[in-house]
């Protein structure tokens, strides 16, 4: 039986992970991931080596405001979870509460992407701009580089549901389904990361 010819009622438990292909996509994945922690282990050494370089900007301890900052990493936690039960739904071969839980995953990111933009735009009005200091130059991009990552990651899942909705839960799209919440996971960790270097750390 080819991989298109595999519908819900045939597929395995673990569907992701029935093709060699689809092991191969998994794997080649977290080999990215590994690159990508490289990649914003190097933004936070730069964060953390001018984050007292304020000039004449506002510090750290002024500007950041830890309740607004909480809420977003609460609205990023709980669409881990909601990640996790799309998965869950996917191994029991519920293709429509699959659907519903990856939908509740991309808004919750878009809530939070709009937290962002909104505390963004008040540290501006606050003289804390790109270009104010060492530390506003490395602020915006750790946590604006992040905040890309959590755009793309709703567009993939976005992607993902139309392309379920058109060809259905197979061999084929589980592995999608499946990378797609290793790396939304990987977001909501980096973003941990973020609210405790930065945020944290930066009121102390």
């Amino acid at each position: 039986m080819s991989a298109h010819e595999h519908h819900a009622g045939a597929l395995p438990p673990e569907p992701e992970k029935a093709t060699l292909e689809g092991r191969n996509k998994i794997l080649g994945f977290w080999l990215f991931l590994g690159a990508e922690t490289v990649l914003f282990g190097t933004l936070f050494s730069a964060y953390l080596a001018f984050r007292n370089s304020v000039l004449d900007g506002p510090k750290p301890e002024e500007l950041f405001q830890l309740p607004m900052t909480f809420i977003m990493t609460v609205v990023l936690l709980v669409s881990s979870l909601t990640s996790v039960f799309a998965v869950q739904a996917m191994h029991r071969h519920k293709t429509g509460q699959m659907l519903g839980w990856m939908a509740v995953t991309i808004a919750l990111g878009a809530v939070f992407l709009g937290l962002e933009i909104y505390e963004f735009n008040e540290y501006a009005h606050e003289g804390h701009r790109f270009t104010t200091s060492a530390f506003s130059s490395a602020f915006y991009t750790l946590v604006g580089f992040h905040g890309g990552h959590v755009a793309f990651g709703i567009l993939w899942i976005g992607l993902v549901i139309l392309q379920i909705l058109k060809k259905g839960l197979t061999v084929v799209t589980a592995p999608k389904v499946y990378v797609s919440a290793i790396y939304w996971h990987f977001i909501d960790v980096v973003w941990v990361f973020i609210f405790t270097v930065v945020y944290l750390m930066g009121k102390v």
